[in-house]
């Protein structure tokens, strides 16, 4: 089956199953919005949740994730959304983790962390990271990867070494700030394997400098979802 072909059935009937009468508002809702459980929402996630597969996100659980406790864990992560969204410097993407539920994907562009070709943290990035680190700190079953991204000047391992640097900066900062360091369960340097604009030209090469920041709910956070859905 083609890939439009096959959206469109997962599609349907997602839509499908929340019409039926019973079942609960916040349920459609999650399913609509996105929320779905693992068992129905697999193939859509294969498709869009590349972002996480190439990250490797999500807590490794062994089980399916149940409809109810993946809007329980959804509203959560819209909440966090919300108020990453509104940190100067950053951009947030709805993506699914490994376990198709609901995670973020925050953007700081490299501009706005660091000086070009440096892994030092501005003043700027300080103030913005420690608005974010508030975040976390709130919701600390939130499990976050940390993604470090570089232009194509340069080496690759120049450009390795870089990437790598500006990831351990942002993390060793979100420590300072009482983030806990089981909290953060990856911090990669992926050079310029990963462009997300073209580096034939300085808007490009701008866009590809950036650092990741992978929002996911941890075991214990599905665990607790669960059990709020029983």
């Amino acid at each position: 089956m083609k890939k439009n072909g096959f959206v469109a059935v997962i599609l349907s009937a997602v839509i499908l199953l929340a019409s039926c009468s019973s079942m609960s508002k916040a349920v459609k809702g999650g399913l609509l919005g996105g929320g779905v459980g693992a068992a129905l929402g697999a193939g859509v996630g294969a498709l869009i949740g590349k972002d996480a597969k190439s990250a490797a996100i999500g807590a490794g659980i062994g089980t399916a994730v149940g409809a109810t406790t993946g809007v329980i864990i959804g509203k959560k992560m819209d909440k966090a959304a919300a108020q990453a969204a509104a940190i100067e410097g950053a951009r947030v993407d709805s993506i699914r983790d490994a376990n198709n539920l609901k995670a973020l994907k925050v953007t700081f562009d490299s501009g706005i962390l660091f000086a070009t070709g440096k892994s030092t943290l501005n003043t700027a990035s300080k103030d913005a990271l420690t608005k974010f680190s508030k975040i976390l700190v709130a919701n600390p079953t939130m499990d976050i990867t940390i993604l470090g991204h570089t232009d194509n000047v340069g080496s690759l391992e120049t450009n390795q070494k870089l990437s790598q640097g500006r990831a351990q900066a942002v993390a060793e900062f979100l420590k300072s700030q009482n983030v806990g360091e089981a909290q953060i369960k990856d911090i990669l340097g992926k050079d310029f394997s990963q462009p997300v604009a073209d580096n034939a030209t300085s808007a490009g090469k701008a866009a590809n400098r950036r650092v990741e920041v992978y929002m996911y709910a941890s075991a214990a956070m599905i665990n607790d979802a669960a059990a709020q859905a029983k």
